[in-house]
């Protein structure tokens, strides 16, 4: 056989096996959901680095701190960019300050609406199958896979939720994008799993001087 048609057909061959290659590497959406619900239903508690970027409106910003998981239902934002930044949720209530505001807002936790609150998932029974809705999974950079659908009971807000993930089963990135064109992503970095984390980190003391107001819940 001719060489050049050799080599030919032997290229032709590789590129019709390919896809069928990366489709055998790409687990099935149920698989993938079920890795990450058996991966966050384990743990007690988590710690890991953040960056959060917001888009929309006319208004773009990104942001970074530290994120803390304590089960059951305690979540805090601890914020180094900007200094100060913290929202906290204790179980009960969700608090929301930053250094040098007027107030310290809060909510009643059954009530939190907040873009962070899809995280909370982690810190109870997780079933992304039933979190969201008409779920799809494609392969992401560095080996990834990001797992796609919609928030069920909000899908006039979030028409698409993404969640990046490691073949293992956990979250390195999230991002959610609005109705009205605004996009938020999460980043999460050095994580670290079942890290002991005492549960004072938990209550929040409002300030000297600072009133606390009781927030409207989001319409």
């Amino acid at each position: 056989m001719n060489p050049i048609a050799s080599l030919t057909r032997g290229c032709l061959l590789v590129a019709a096996l390919l896809p069928l290659s990366l489709r055998a590497q790409t687990p099935s959406v149920h698989d993938l959901a079920q890795r990450v619900d058996k991966r966050y239903n384990q743990l007690h508690s988590l710690k890991a680095q953040f960056t959060e970027s917001f888009e929309g409106l006319g208004i773009k910003r990104t942001e970074s701190g530290t994120l803390l998981l304590l089960k059951p239902g305690r979540m805090r934002w601890d914020y180094t960019t900007p200094a100060g930044k913290i929202f906290l949720l204790d179980g009960k209530y969700a608090w929301f300050y930053t250094r040098g505001d007027a107030q310290v807002q809060r909510l009643e936790a059954k009530k939190l609406d907040d873009l962070r609150s899809p995280l909370r998932f982690l810190l109870g029974h997780t079933q992304l199958e039933k979190e969201l809705t008409n779920l799809t999974v494609t392969p992401a950079p560095n080996g990834h896979f990001t797992i796609t659908g919609q928030p069920r009971g909000q899908e006039k807000r979030i028409p698409k939720l993404a969640l990046t993930v490691t073949a293992e089963g956990s979250i390195v990135a999230i991002e959610i994008n609005e109705a009205d064109g605004a996009t938020t992503r999460f980043f999460f970095a050095d994580e670290a799993p079942n890290t002991s984390i005492p549960e004072s980190t938990f209550h929040f003391t409002p300030p000297q001087g600072v009133p606390v107001v009781d927030s409207l819940p989001p319409v």
